[in-house]
């Protein structure tokens, strides 16, 4: 059986603050094909906030479904003042 695909539309870009820099992440959304998520970056790259950034802090990720797609453990990194 073919695996089934989506395709996540992410942006990043670095955030620096009163508290320092850490990274700004958002998940756009989840397409049926790359065509589509590449279609939505078209749609939202002159948009308040999206044109202030690189088209490289887009980033669309193949991920299969019904798939564990993060299998590590992870690590909270916390802020203090």
């Amino acid at each position: 059986k073919k695996m089934q695909k989506v395709y996540v539309l992410w942006h990043s870009h670095e955030l620096k603050d009163d508290l320092g820099s850490h990274d700004e992440i958002k998940m756009i959304g989840i397409f049926s094909t790359e065509h589509r998520a590449k279609a939505a970056i078209e749609q939202l790259k002159d948009q308040e906030g999206f044109r202030d950034y690189p088209l490289s802090c887009f980033e669309i990720c193949e991920q299969g479904l019904d798939r564990i797609g993060w299998k590590d453990g992870f690590y909270v990194a916390r802020w203090t003042e």
